[in-house]
């Protein structure tokens, strides 16, 4: 069935937002008919000056270009993109007052830990990487885990395995909800914190349960991981942001003890980029964005993106990603399955990606 356009849609719809362009692009409307349908022939808009030559003549996605395109070049000109997008949106901020004093308590709490076990989004590393984490933890053992390995793909997995070895970082790929690499990462924590008795006994103390302190930003899954560790659940858990707001000290067997912390996000935001993935992967308040902004973008970084493009938006929704805006394609799903509520089509692509509708793709690769 086809959803006939009234004229007074199509008066505001040929012209592309000039906020979801990528630098050095310009946009050349052409004239649009009153008859239009969303199931006939798409707007013509061209869109010239782009960096890579992905677009057909008459506008049409060609995403065979990302398909094939694994390469460094693909995530750099996103990530430039992307950071161009952000500039004409409201910024995303959210910083709820449990937060504040959640990392006062991990401050004092940090002096206690042997270990520390920092989750991270396996979609998103980087974007959940707390600026301030290093400077906390000093020379501190430190064990990293990219959490929700299966919302990701072989090749994500396998970029960021190469990435964090060359560095020497000792990371474990997890699925909190499946239980997926707990066991080595409770192996992995003892190990690193073996020396613990082994000086205090030259004290002449007892042993001690080792100490792991899981930190990371809201929503990554550290309680779930810590309930998995356990094999019950111990610790509050839920698939949103600040559920967890009290430090809390849980004992696993005799030996090793966790401490599960609420997730802690710097006090403003700076980098909009990686405030944006934090939204798209929904580690971070719904309230601090616009959710038509983000879906727009997210829209934009699929049609892009290597391992989807845009035959998967297509396939879903039967909707050409025809145009180099994702403002205009979430108003074409929202007249076309939503009576017209941007909101809840946005909200749909927003949910889709995070079931993986589009597949499972990560959303940053490792930096050059």
């Amino acid at each position: 069935m086809t959803a006939q356009l009234s004229v007074s849609w199509l008066s505001k719809a040929p012209t592309v937002p000039e906020r979801f362009v990528p630098s050095g692009a310009r946009i050349c409307p052409t004239t649009l008919t009153t008859s239009a349908t969303l199931s006939s022939q798409s707007p013509t808009i061209q869109i010239v000056g782009v960096k890579s030559p992905s677009w057909q003549e008459n506008g049409c996605a060609n995403s065979n270009t990302f398909h094939g395109d694994q390469g460094e070049s693909t995530w750099a000109d996103l990530d430039t993109d992307l950071y161009y997008w952000t500039k004409a949106i409201r910024p995303v901020q959210w910083f709820p007052g449990h937060i504040a004093k959640a990392e006062k308590e991990l401050k004092e709490q940090l002096k206690l830990m042997d270990v520390v076990i920092e989750v991270r989004d396996a979609r998103i590393p980087m974007s959940t990487s707390h600026p301030q984490m290093d400077l906390w933890l000093g020379n501190k053992k430190r064990i990293l885990v990219l959490n929700r390995e299966d919302m990701i793909s072989t090749a994500d997995r396998n970029a960021w395995a190469a990435y964090y070895a060359r560095q020497g970082i000792k990371v474990v790929f997890s699925n909190g909800q499946l239980g997926m690499g707990t066991m080595k990462l409770g192996r992995l924590a003892k190990t690193l914190a073996v020396d613990v008795n082994v000086k205090r006994r030259a004290k002449g103390l007892l042993a001690r349960p080792v100490r792991a302190g899981i930190v990371g930003y809201p929503n990554v899954g550290k309680s779930s991981l810590i309930n998995r560790l356990l094999k019950r659940k111990m610790c509050p858990a839920a698939p949103r942001p600040g559920v967890t707001r009290e430090l809390r000290w849980v004992r696993f067997g005799k030996d090793l003890e966790l401490l599960d912390s609420p997730g802690i996000l710097p006090m403003r935001l700076s980098d909009q980029s990686a405030a944006i993935k934090l939204a798209i992967c929904d580690d971070i308040g719904e309230r601090s964005y616009d959710v038509a902004d983000v879906a727009a973008i997210l829209v934009q970084m699929l049609t892009r993106l290597p391992l989807v493009g845009a035959d998967a938006l297509h396939k879903r929704y039967r909707i050409d990603a025809d145009v180099l805006s994702g403002t205009t394609f979430v108003e074409k799903l929202a007249l076309s399955l939503f009576n017209g509520d941007v909101h809840q089509a946005a909200f749909r692509i927003l949910a889709d990606f995070r079931k993986g509708k589009f597949g499972w793709t990560a959303l940053e690769r490792p930096p050059r």
